[in-house]
């Protein structure tokens, strides 16, 4: 067999984890052939010192066409020489029918798991731990089933060795630092196999939930004792009649509402900050509370969690990353950004469902070093118990979806019209939910989004017509009792309570509406503008801002609403800011016109009186602001004076 000559002294190692490279004694990668490199990885992986030509060529090219893939392997055997001989490092050796290792001069990561015995220490299952953060020729792909099911193959074989070491030290782990390795050992084999009751004990063992468990129950009795009390209230009024179903619209199994099929739990991405590069010593921190997290989600078992190096490569991905998202099946993303520096550096989390990309609930953690550093444990399972439940949450309101998949998409058509507040836009989404409840008279959705057309077209129209009003407390009852565990029908009751000057009820509603779901931007949103109408001007910014920071590309209603807030405490260049930044700004033609005014610039406000007439000439400031619901007086005399300087 040819060996090609006498190496020199040169250390040369192999990696296979998070990549396939040749790297030199600096840690350096070398130009070296892909596939020769996978020959080396093959031999080494199985322990063997040797491998026939045959079984090379099909391993690299299959067995489609014998006679091509040994052509080509006499190719990449010329190659390989060639190279090997420029750095006088001769790995392989090649005779007529085999392939040789010389493995005294190759080291390789993957070496530890070609082992028949483990020896058994903690510093052994912390390699494996270390080794198995990456994947096993996870950027490799020769597009060829042998192959595939080769590295498929090698990749069980490490999960068992890490699982036969974890149960082998598992119960000997006496320090932090030992009982550290046996939690992530029994993290990355639960997330493997979430079947794996071995792991789970463990997992449980290294992270006490018990008393989270407790504040997370506490916090739904809560939820429900508040509506509950509300329910109990409304049934002492008379009750709202549901429209009939049509007799062409098939019936809901009554049966199916009750015992709905078993779902299979949803998948869940944590991805890490894109944005390490800020805040370098952040890094260490924001991986160690995901870590915790992860584990927080393993041990209450109500989700599947991506695998953490999964999760890595996919937030590295500026271009196809929903795609890849939607490769591995996953259902939610938690998004994660750091900001700020220094002692003010946070944490910004988002879950997103992915299919219709709804930012579900959000948070804001403070990574104050020394405080997190001794609460991170309580934090992450706070998290890990918020984010949970608020996927079951809305689990719950997605079956509203689920079950009649026709009337979803009618929905979705309608919903976009929403973007843009103007008349004709909510004309054709009012058309298009009717044709949802044509579908299915019971889709709760598409009752209290109808709803909304209605108020919406009272604020537009600005006529004081009260049967707009009544149309939408009407739909958003019928959306309360279609699904009264949805909080769009509480919204929507609350707006429309608003609007008719009940402002305590509408407050009331608003802040059950916030209850059932306290991440809810446009809810949020909504709070902000009832705070708004009852002159408690402050809190309304305070609170739109945070709308605004849960969705960031923000729709015009926050915008309006947030310009309304501060026309009222006498910020008049931030109101016009605000309408600045709405796509149609012609919605607050009014309020930019009285800002202009209360500025001193007459001449501007005139534009905007201008333009109000084109669309509503018959606007009286005084009709106007006994119809609008404001609370204090000296609210309304604001916008009064200010209607009034810009010529109304």
């Amino acid at each position: 067999m040819d060996s090609g000559g006498e190496p020199q002294s040169t250390a040369f190692s192999l990696r296979t984890f998070g990549g396939l490279e040749l790297l030199d004694e600096r840690g350096q990668a070398i130009p070296f052939s892909e596939k020769a490199l996978v020959i080396l990885a093959y031999l080494i992986s199985t322990g063997r010192r040797t491998a026939t030509r045959t079984e090379v060529a099909e391993l690299l090219w299959g067995r489609g066409a014998p006679s091509t893939a040994f052509t080509n392997l006499r190719r990449l055997v010329l190659r390989i020489r060639s190279r090997q001989s420029e750095l006088d490092a001769h790995f392989l050796a090649f005779s007529s029918r085999e392939v040789e290792l010389k493995p005294s001069l190759l080291k390789c990561d993957v070496s530890l798991f070609a082992t028949a015995e483990p020896q058994g220490s903690f510093d052994e299952l912390k390699t494996l731990v270390d080794r198995l953060r990456s994947v096993f020729l996870g950027e490799t792909d020769l597009r060829n089933p042998l192959f595939g099911h080769w590295v498929a193959q090698q990749r069980e074989r490490q999960s068992a060795a890490l699982e036969h070491a974890l149960r082998t030290m598992a119960s000997l782990a006496k320090t932090a630092e030992q009982r550290a390795v046996v939690q992530q050992a029994a993290l990355h084999v639960f997330l493997t196999d979430s079947n794996d009751q071995i792991a789970r004990k463990f997992l449980l063992q290294a992270y006490d939930v018990q008393g989270e468990v407790d504040h997370l129950r506490r916090t739904f009795e809560r939820r429900n004792e508040m509506l509950s009390s509300w329910m109990k209230e409304k049934r002492q009024s008379p009750p709202v009649k549901i429209a009939a179903r049509p007799a062409t619209v098939e019936a809901i199994n009554p049966a199916g509402l009750d015992e709905p099929p078993t779902p299979c739990l949803p998948r869940l991405a944590l991805l890490p900050p894109s944005n390490y590069s800020r805040e370098p010593a952040a890094a260490m921190i924001v991986t160690s509370l995901l870590e915790d997290i992860t584990i927080g989600f393993c041990v209450l078992n109500s989700v599947q969690v991506l695998a953490p190096y999964s999760a890595l490569q996919i937030s590295r991905k500026t271009e196809g990353q929903l795609a890849m998202l939607e490769h591995h099946g996953l259902t939610y993303v938690l998004e994660t950004r750091l900001s700020g520096v220094d002692e003010e550096l946070s944490l910004f989390l988002q879950l997103v469902f992915l299919p219709t990309s709804e930012i579900v609930w959000a948070e804001r953690l403070s990574l104050d070093g020394a405080r997190f550093a001794q609460n991170r444990r309580d934090i992450s399972g706070r998290l890990a118990l918020s984010v949970a439940s608020e996927i079951e949450r809305h689990r719950i309101t997605r079956s509203n979806f689920d079950r009649n998949p026709a009337a979803y998409h009618r929905y979705l058509l309608g919903r976009q019209f929403f973007d843009r507040l103007t008349l004709p836009n909510l004309h054709r989404a009012r058309k298009e939910m009717k044709a949802v409840l044509q579908e299915s008279a019971y889709f709760a959705p598409a009752l209290s989004s109808l709803a909304r057309t209605y108020s919406e077209e009272w604020i537009l129209t600005a006529r004081g017509e009260a049967d707009l009003l009544k149309s939408a407390e009407t739909y958003a009852l019928q959306a309360i009792e279609t699904s009264s565990d949805m909080a769009d029908g509480y919204r929507e009751l609350g707006v429309a309570k608003l609007l008719q000057g009940a402002l305590d009820e509408s407050v009331e509603t608003l802040q059950l509406a916030e209850t059932l779901s306290p991440h809810y931007a446009d809810i949020i949103a909504d709070h902000a503008d009832a705070l708004a109408h009852c002159s408690r001007l402050d809190t309304a910014c305070q609170t739109i801002e945070r709308a605004i920071e849960l969705n960031p590309i923000s729709p015009d209603s926050y915008l309006w609403t947030a310009a309304g807030a501060c026309y009222g405490l006498g910020r008049f260049e931030a109101t016009l800011g605000y309408i600045d930044r709405m796509a149609d700004g012609s919605l607050a033609d009014r309020l930019a016109a009285a800002s202009w005014a209360m500025l001193g610039h007459r001449d501007k406000a005139q534009t905007f009186v201008a333009r109000t007439r084109e669309t509503h000439p018959e606007f009286d400031v005084d009709n106007w602001l006994s119809i609008v619901p404001i609370k204090e007086k000296w609210h309304k005399d604001i916008y009064r004076e200010g209607l009034k300087k810009a010529g109304f």
